[in-house]
């Protein structure tokens, strides 16, 4: 335990314990990172820093790479955080039908119809509700992500300043990942089966 209370490494060891997933040392260049199966999916958690010249900023992030079978796509967050870059995005904001929940959060996505069923959920938007915040989305396999994901083959990627060292918190976030992952599957938008990446 550091002066601070427990450090990073403790608090993700003991999170890869309680759910039953691995952590893994990734040495000094790697990082290290916990990955857990979710069904029949692997859900990845770690950090990374992004350099902004005279400083970095430390992001965490999950990630589960997953067969896209209906070419969905969806971006949440919570109102006022990122409002204008879904523009950019070329997607629109979709409401879902949830007056408290869709005044709390932005949805973008190309599919109203795939996202009201996504979240008519109530699983989904209590967990969604629990992180102070959020943002989560599938991300294309285009451009970056091009050279390691296979054609169909896309993610459930969240990410958000700073270094979540809360167990609860990260329990949560693992279960919201389970449940979306198993939703877009009922939904036929996922498959079942493994996809062939490795993150």
């Amino acid at each position: 335990m550091g002066l601070f209370g427990p450090s990073k490494s403790e608090i993700w060891q003991q999170f890869a314990s309680e759910i039953q997933g691995n952590y893994v040392y990734g040495g000094f260049w790697k990082g290290d990172r916990v990955e857990a199966k979710a069904g029949n999916w692997v859900v990845v958690l770690d950090t990374y820093t992004v350099s902004t010249g005279k400083s970095s900023v430390t992001y965490t992030r999950m990630r589960a790479p997953f067969v896209n079978q209906s070419n969905f796509y969806f971006k949440i967050y919570r109102s006022g955080l990122f409002s204008g870059l879904g523009k950019l995005l070329g997607m629109e904001d979709i409401e879902v039908g949830y007056e408290d929940f869709d005044q709390e959060f932005i949805i973008k996505g190309n599919s109203r119809d795939k996202l009201r069923q996504l979240f008519s959920n109530s699983k989904i938007r209590s967990l969604i509700q629990c992180q102070p915040r959020i943002s989560l989305e599938i991300r294309d396999d285009e451009g970056y992500f091009n050279k390691y994901f296979p054609s169909g083959v896309d993610e459930l990627y969240f990410s958000v300043p700073g270094i979540i060292r809360e167990v609860d918190r990260l329990k949560e976030l693992y279960e919201l990942f389970g449940e979306v992952l198993k939703e877009l599957c009922n939904m036929g938008c996922a498959s079942s089966e493994k996809p062939s990446v490795e993150l």
